[in-house]
């Protein structure tokens, strides 16, 4: 690809990452705004879904497959790219809208005290949790995203070409889905919620797509 041909993937589809700024100003604006959620989010499975702190790994992975299937759909196939960030900064821009609207949080999260433990992973939930209140919750952005950025890889043409993509996006996808809810960073209805929220996108964006 010479200079010209980057210029011309760049110009047109490169600016839409900027909507990062404007997600990440208004998510913690919300967050240091809501410190007293209306709405406590809890279902009777949450009860009985174990924390584990080493779920920890999969969750953190969500910031590696989001460079890797962004940079992978910008370089190799733009159209999908551009159905990722319709897909996926349309329905953050929705999960944020809902927060406002309806403020919800969790207590769900237990005390270092309770779980007894110390290793890695403990020191690594410890800086989460300090950074990540329990407030602005459902839907779940972490999942909504992880499942736009599995849909997306998937109906690719990448994955078309090599299909050993597909079940890999969605196995990770899933692990970093039951993450969220084995580090009590969210309930179960916050995971549906999520997928719920990119999953209404595959009837407008795939409609009629053979694979």
């Amino acid at each position: 690809m010479d200079l010209t041909q980057l210029r011309s993937r760049c110009k047109p589809h490169l600016w839409y990452q900027l909507y990062w700024v404007i997600y990440l100003v208004w998510f913690f604006w919300l967050d240091n705004t809501i410190t007293q959620p209306k709405y406590i989010i809890h279902a009777p499975l949450d009860d009985l879904i174990p924390f584990n702190e080493w779920f920890v790994i999969p969750y953190c992975s969500w910031f590696l497959l989001l460079v890797a299937v962004t940079a992978l759909l910008w370089w190799k196939d733009t159209a999908s790219y551009d159905k990722l960030c319709l897909m996926m900064f349309s329905g953050m821009t929705f999960c944020l809208i809902v927060y406002m609207l309806l403020p919800n949080g969790l207590d769900l999260r237990p005390t270092v005290e309770e779980i007894g433990r110390s290793n890695p992973a403990m020191w690594v939930m410890q800086l989460l949790w300090k950074a990540d209140a329990s407030v602005n919750v459902c839907p779940s952005i972490h999942c909504q995203s992880t499942a736009c950025m599995a849909i997306a890889i998937s109906e690719s043409k990448l994955a078309e070409e090599r299909p050993m993509l597909r079940p890999i996006a969605l196995v990770w996808a899933a692990l970093i889905c039951l993450s969220t809810v084995f580090t009590k960073q969210h309930s179960v209805l916050d995971v549906v919620c999520g997928l719920a929220v990119a999953v209404v996108w595959l009837p407008v964006l795939y409609r009629g797509r053979n694979r």
